[in-house]
């Protein structure tokens, strides 16, 4: 080990070192002794400031010192001579450095970077135009052997002289060496000289542990593979979920036989996910987040984040919202926040079914009604009821604020408090279920099309014609006849429902996916109309979107984890809202509506311009095979 030093001694011992290194090398070599200082003030240049540099200058210094130590007794007690003996004595005798065929260096680097140039141009041609990179002509295999040689060339003529000099030094002698005085009894200072060895070996006994089933793991790991304790189990038995969540991607590997390799396990907090997000996890899927922005949306600039993995949707939306931001933003109007949940009832007979109907729809019975529900939060407010009979079954839709969360749990629970309420009335009342999905969650339903749920939103804007030329590619009369015959007749043949758009679910999912919302809730949060009209004498574009279903949260669920949480402070909508409960939901809702128009707005000027091929074979398709094979 090497001894504390303080500073100072530990700089001197340094610079002997280093000078030994250059007398030893001057001897042992036939080398110009200016080229071997040049090479080791290169790879030790903070130990080698003030050394004379000059050529002939050091040439003479370096002959005297060589004379010296070919003739003179050194003295043992001395450290720097002690370093120069040990360093001659353990030299590593090697021939020659490599003595490579004499080429101007002008012309070699010419040729080197030509090559290297000429091979860029080629690579990116390729992948621009999908040819397998393994495919090569005459001239790319010539500029490939070449360039291969010119390394090579480089590397003898640069690199094997100062490796071949290099001294070696046994444990025993650097020990002999490290027994110096320190500065003082009084003084200690800790060396900051780690050996390489020991820094080696612990990266490699760091990353082993990683790897290594231990013991105790080995044990609840048999146990889950034989049965004898439950997969599901074993956050509450170990205490340590992502502990938990190894054992159980082990025993998973061993029960199917299949590797989990590409899939992510350090990284994520387990413990945030517990009781909340996701059970039995063995972790997590990688999404890339790309920015779509700045978004200028009632007079403020957004950054969009959108969490996808199909190639050009981030770029598309963004173009959209450049032309958004050009023409002076677009304008949001929200229309109604309301959740819905819609438990099915069942009675003996129709006539008992309708007569709760009417209770329940009866204005002067509302405000107990709603006095009931509103105790199971205090952001829940009741807002309306209606009703659905199917023969003696009775369909009842409650419709209630929700402040800063999406708010299926909410209104479930003030459901809840109204049926227990109701069977002092009703008690031949039978509850089927607490979703009869006259609701309608995660599925299309004209019901949410037409009554909405969640955030009803309408966001519009005026595109220029000088926009829709310079930054759309296309014009105003192709684009309204477009949006007619596709997103209006095309869907209505199709028979959509909430469909009469370009790719709405596109926009809604990645930006559900990047803020913690619930990705199955694309479904009705994208029903989506686009229109676009021409105005001012047929000169400029205004187009809208209507959204009557966009169901989001800031704060619960997906919304609460790290790297969500991060999106949501980038959009400024983060946690639930002090000043105006529900506020950040009703924004975030209008800017995912903002940038489903930017979304609309850009893939139909590129289908309009027939431009939507050529992008996605440029930006959407890969040679690359990053697929592991197990």
């Amino acid at each position: 080990m090497i001894q504390s030093r303080c500073p100072r001694d530990k700089t001197n011992l340094l610079a002997h070192k280093l000078l030994a290194v250059y007398l030893s090398i001057y001897i042992h070599s036939n080398q110009p002794p200016f080229l071997i200082l040049e090479q080791l003030t290169i790879f030790y240049p903070q130990h080698s400031k003030g050394i004379d540099l000059r050529k002939g200058s050091f040439v003479k210094q370096m002959d005297a010192k060589r004379k010296d130590m070919q003739g003179a007794h050194f003295d043992h007690q001395s450290d720097d001579h002690q370093m120069v003996k040990a360093v001659n004595k353990k030299m590593v005798d090697s021939p020659k450095s490599f003595d490579g065929i004499p080429v101007p260096m002008g012309i070699f680097f010419t040729v080197f970077f030509s090559l290297v140039y000429y091979l860029l141009i080629r690579w990116r041609e390729k992948i621009r135009n999908s040819t397998p990179l393994h495919v090569v002509t005459m001239t790319e295999m010539a500029a490939i052997i070449t360039f291969f040689a010119s390394c090579i060339y480089l590397l003898g003529f640069f690199g094997m002289s100062f490796v071949q000099a290099t001294p070696f030094i046994d444990t025993e002698e650097e020990e002999e060496l490290d027994e110096t005085t320190p500065c003082g009894a009084a003084v200690s200072c800790e060396s900051d000289i780690v050996p390489v060895k020991q820094v080696v070996k612990k990266e490699t006994e760091m990353a082993a542990t990683e790897t290594i089933v231990t013991k105790e793991d080995e044990e609840v790991i048999q146990a889950v593979v034989s049965g004898k304790t439950p997969s599901y189990s074993l956050e509450s038995k170990l205490g340590d979920c992502k502990r938990a969540a190894f054992i159980r991607r082990v025993a998973l590997e061993r029960i199917t036989g299949k590797s989990l390799d590409g899939l992510p396990l350090e990284g994520l907090d387990y413990e945030s996910i517990l009781g909340q997000c996701c059970e039995m996890p063995v972790g997590y899927v990688q999404i890339p987040v790309g920015i779509a922005g700045p978004l200028l949306l009632d007079g403020k600039e957004f950054s969009v984040p959108m969490a996808t993995t199909e190639g050009c949707l981030v770029a598309s939306t963004n173009r959209g919202c450049k032309a958004i931001y050009a023409s002076g933003g677009a304008t949001s109007i929200l229309l109604k926040d309301g959740m819905t949940r819609a438990p099915v009832v069942r009675f003996a007979t129709a006539k008992r079914a309708a007569e709760l109907k009417f209770f329940l729809e009866e204005p002067l019975n509302f405000e107990t009604l709603a006095s009931v529900f509103n105790k199971s939060s205090r952001f829940g407010r009741l807002q309306t009821i209606r009703c659905a009979i199917a023969g003696k079954n009775l369909y009842i839709r409650f419709t209630c604020s929700t402040g800063d969360a999406m708010g299926m749990n909410m209104v479930s629970k003030g459901v809840q408090n109204v049926l227990e309420y109701l069977h002092a009335d009703f008690p031949d009342m039978d509850v089927i279920g607490i979703s009869g999905n006259y609701c309608s969650d995660k599925k299309p339903a004209a019901v949410n099309w037409i009554e909405g749920r969640g955030k009803s939103v309408v966001c519009e804007a005026i595109i220029p014609e000088e926009v829709v030329n310079k930054v759309l590619k296309t014009n105003v009369a192709s684009l309204v006849e477009l949006n007619m015959l596709k997103n209006l007749t095309g869907s209505a043949m199709a028979g959509a429902l909430g469909g009469f758009n370009a790719h709405a679910s596109n926009i809604v999912s990645a930006v559900y996916l990047a803020t913690g919302q619930d990705p199955a809730q694309n479904v009705e949060s994208s029903h989506c109309i686009t229109m676009m009209e021409a105005v001012n004498d047929g000169r400029d574009l205004h187009v809208s979107v209507t959204m009557p279903s966009i169901e989001v949260g800031t704060v619960g669920g997906g919304t609460q984890l790290a790297s969500q949480s991060a999106c949501l402070n980038l959009l400024g909508v983060k946690g639930a809202n002090k000043e105006s409960a529900g506020e950040n939901a009703r924004q975030l809702a209008k800017v995912v509506a903002g940038s489903v128009l930017a979304g609309e707005l850009s893939l139909m000027s590129a289908i309009a311009a027939g431009q939507l091929v050529k992008s996605h074979m440029k930006y959407n398709r890969s040679n690359k095979d990053v697929s592991a094979k197990h």
